[in-house]
């Protein structure tokens, strides 16, 4: 899973994670073309209340030593098959989970012609699809700054998702919200959402390029194949 797009304002957020009220008023602006190492939001909870938090999209463990440029491998996403052994995922895998909106997200197929994204979305119309995540708060030495960064879970895809890539985001229901951040529930929930819980249509191969604009609503639009 590589971007995603979010349009789902304040109000709505608050609704369906049950957010606590006493938070300042955030800027939920709709983006179409967010991208690892850009902010996201989060949802996590604390002391039985959840909150909505910023983060860097790319994991960055607290007791990594180096610089973040350092960081060689990708860790927007995070395998379930290794998330209990991989040292940069254990130990959030325990102890910092998070809930990461999104109102879809695009993947790459291979065709003849080079790669194609495709747009994936709710397939009943719902505002946002719930991806399971991870989060750490990371100390720079350097600067002396703290950073808190996330990850989202990916597993193995459905049938649906099949035909056009080997991976998905695991999508939690409503039900599942509370067991996952509590950590009460563990690798049982992490399993392919049902074939038919998504929708997709291609788009521009524009999506993922640093030079298209997040507020650019047409990188979401269905294309013709031949054209693109």
């Amino acid at each position: 899973m590589r971007p995603f797009h979010l349009q789902v304002d304040l109000e709505e957020l608050v609704k369906l994670y049950r957010l606590t009220l006493d938070q300042p008023a955030r800027n939920t602006q709709a983006r179409y073309n967010v991208c690892p190492t850009d902010p996201v939001d989060t949802i996590v909870e604390r002391d039985g209340t959840r909150e909505l938090v910023s983060m860097r999209w790319g994991l960055i463990p607290r007791w990594w030593s180096k610089s973040i440029k350092d960081v060689k491998m990708a860790t927007f996403n995070a395998r379930v098959e290794t998330i209990q052994t991989k040292p940069f995922f254990r130990d959030a895998f325990k102890r910092t989970r998070c809930l990461i909106p999104v109102s879809g997200y695009s993947e790459w197929q291979d065709v003849p012609g080079g790669k194609q994204p495709w747009y994936f979305t709710a397939r009943d119309g719902s505002p946002a699809l719930t991806t399971a995540g991870l989060w750490d708060e990371w100390h720079d030495r350097a600067t002396g700054e703290t950073l808190k960064s996330c990850t989202i879970l990916i597993t193995e895809p459905n049938h649906f998702v099949a035909k056009v890539h080997d991976r998905m985001p695991v999508l939690l229901a409503e039900k599942h919200f509370e067991p996952w951040l509590s950590g009460e529930a563990g690798l049982e929930l992490l399993k392919p959402a049902a074939d038919d819980a998504l929708q997709q249509w291609p788009v521009s191969k524009r999506v993922n390029s640093s030079k298209a604009p997040a507020d650019d609503a047409i990188l979401i639009d269905r294309v013709d194949l031949e054209a693109a």
